[in-house]
């Protein structure tokens, strides 16, 4: 059995019913324990961003499942499974980036679950309409230390551990920082493109200057064709040179967003590519320092 949950389409409330009952038949299991017998909490992550820093905040004491995680699919069509709702059932934190961006997590924990289960939301410290919350690494801070609380509160004895483990976490963003602030002193007031909002917020604190109609953009974001005006702007943006690169969303593509990257490409416009889901194969600070790498290698050309 394999029930769709689409962030943008799901309204109907019966397929909890269904869903309830997948996770009863799903959800026994014994917690189990590290090796010096503290008992594991368990974590599930709606993304792999938070889902990744959550393991960093938690060291060997958590056990951490995240539900989107294929960095070469379109997040915003992910199909939740049974399997996703007996991980959240019993589960002992749960991470959600809210805003709408996984409405199927709020669905999943009104099947049930654990009594003292807590949930994490990184909307709760948003500053925008934008979803793409982990792009703003003052969220991104908010929500370690919203974890790192959250871990507390199931195992008051390891407060130290997950607050030690958060500065870690926080002082390593450095790296990517570092970068960034290097983009601003170079590159401040650039005028740069993308066709969704994903790295909007790292755009806006790098002191960019986005120049590409916001009506393309969410366009896009809600999957449906931009119109003529924006698209011929966009078109305009590459032919007469007025941007320096073009930031492109490779999980959500569509016959536009294909024309777009072939005219900046055609115009000699570096092309950046920004996800929405973590490469498996890097941590979050990594792949933000390595995408912000590539963004001043591009202003650069």
């Amino acid at each position: 059995m394999r029930i769709v949950f689409n962030y943008r389409m799901f309204r109907e409330p019966a397929l909890l019913a269904v869903f309830v009952l997948a996770t009863a038949a799903c959800s026994s299991g014994i917690a189990p324990r590290t090796r010096d017998g503290h008992p594991v909490i368990r974590i599930v992550a709606a993304e792999n961003v938070w889902g990744d820093i959550a393991a960093q905040v938690g060291g060997d004491r958590v056990e951490v499942t995240s539900l989107i995680r294929d960095p070469s699919s379109d997040p915003h069509e992910y199909e939740a499974t049974p399997r996703d709702a007996a991980a959240v059932s019993r589960a002992d934190v749960v991470i959600k980036n809210g805003m709408g961006y996984d409405r199927f997590v709020d669905a999943l924990l009104g099947t049930g679950g654990r009594k003292h289960r807590s949930v994490v939301s990184a909307a709760t410290f948003k500053r925008g309409d934008n979803p793409h919350l982990w792009y703003d690494l003052s969220v991104v801070d908010s929500v370690a230390s919203a974890i790192s609380d959250a871990l507390t509160a199931h195992d008051p004895g390891d407060k130290h551990l997950f607050a030690d483990n958060r500065d870690r976490f926080i002082a390593s963003l450095r790296s990517a920082l570092s970068v960034r602030d290097e983009i601003t002193k170079k590159f401040r007031g650039a005028a740069v493109a993308y066709t969704e909002r994903v790295p909007e917020y790292l755009l806006d604190q790098a002191g960019l200057e986005i120049a590409s109609p916001s009506g393309f953009a969410r366009a896009i974001e809600d999957g449906v064709e931009p119109s003529a005006r924006d698209q011929q702007a966009m078109r305009d943006l590459f032919s007469q040179h007025r941007v320096r690169t073009l930031l492109y969303n490779p999980q959500a593509t569509s016959r536009v967003t294909d024309a777009v990257r072939a005219e900046a490409n055609g115009a000699g416009i570096p092309i950046v590519a920004m996800t929405e889901t973590l490469p498996a194969d890097l941590t979050y600070q990594a792949w933000m320092r390595e995408q912000l790498r590539a963004l001043l290698a591009a202003l650069g050309r």
